[in-house]
């Protein structure tokens, strides 16, 4: 039985490594996830695979069901989950082409379901999430980093906003003064509701852009592709040494 799950965000809608078995569409009490479940062999173990958008990435970033996501992969047994994505840059250190695996979350979300534990439960659960992340898990990926030759940014807060629409300069300068890092759309509820589940979790984040009003003009789409192209590569080769030296 798989026990890493990977869920891909833009620029990740499919990994060409990944050997797929079996798609499986899943129903949970929350409704269905944003695609198929894909069954795998990845790196010389089994894995699972969901793309975050859904099958041709039509689920913008405020629509995605992130619980039912979560709920379908501890339904099917998994235990470590690695949230892929594209994050613009704040810290000068965080260009375009890097990545890194955050330690810490702001959200700046609104209006998401970003709880199991609602009114139809017998009590109110608080988790902790004074550490957002699973430390042995992004432990293991800053070491596969390492396994696969590629520089890693071994922490960051990432900040979480709505989207779709992407900031405006003031907005990233606020975001600056909190401690963002990091911005991007999708790391919250996801991280939160893996920690409902108790599943272990870390984010993999790929750097598209600069946040806006810290590059030299606007933000295009096709200078992020260029961008999420070299990323992916470097991802790829984590997640092929996360996978095979997982245990």
């Amino acid at each position: 039985m798989a026990k890493l799950a990977i869920i891909g965000g833009s620029g990740f809608g499919q990994i060409n490594e990944l050997n797929i078995t079996q798609q499986k569409k899943i129903q949970t009490p929350f409704g269905e996830p944003s695609a198929p479940l894909a069954f795998g062999e990845f790196g010389g173990q089994e894995i699972i695979f969901l793309t975050r958008h859904g099958e041709g990435h039509t689920i913008p970033p405020h629509q995605i069901n992130y619980r039912a996501n979560i709920w379908a992969l501890k339904d099917a047994g998994i235990k470590h989950i690695v949230g892929m994505g594209a994050v613009g840059g704040i810290r000068q250190d965080m260009a375009p082409g890097c990545l890194a695996i955050p330690d810490q979350i702001i959200d700046y979300t609104w209006g998401r379901a970003h709880t199991f534990f609602e009114q139809q439960q017998r009590k109110v659960v608080h988790v902790d999430f004074t550490d957002p992340y699973c430390e042995k898990l992004r432990t293991a990926l800053i070491e596969a980093g390492q396994l696969a030759g590629v520089e890693l940014i071994p922490s960051g807060t990432y900040g979480a906003t709505q989207g779709p629409r992407l900031e405006t300069a003031m907005e990233i300068n606020r975001m600056e003064r909190d401690g963002s890092d990091l911005v991007g759309m999708t790391g919250m509820p996801e991280a939160a509701l893996a920690r409902e589940l108790e599943l272990s979790y870390a984010a993999c984040a790929v750097v598209a852009n600069w946040g806006a009003g810290r590059g030299d003009g606007p933000i295009t789409w096709e200078a992020i592709e260029a961008c999420l192209d070299e990323g992916m590569d470097k991802a790829k080769a984590v997640l092929l040494a996360l996978a095979d030296n997982l245990k």
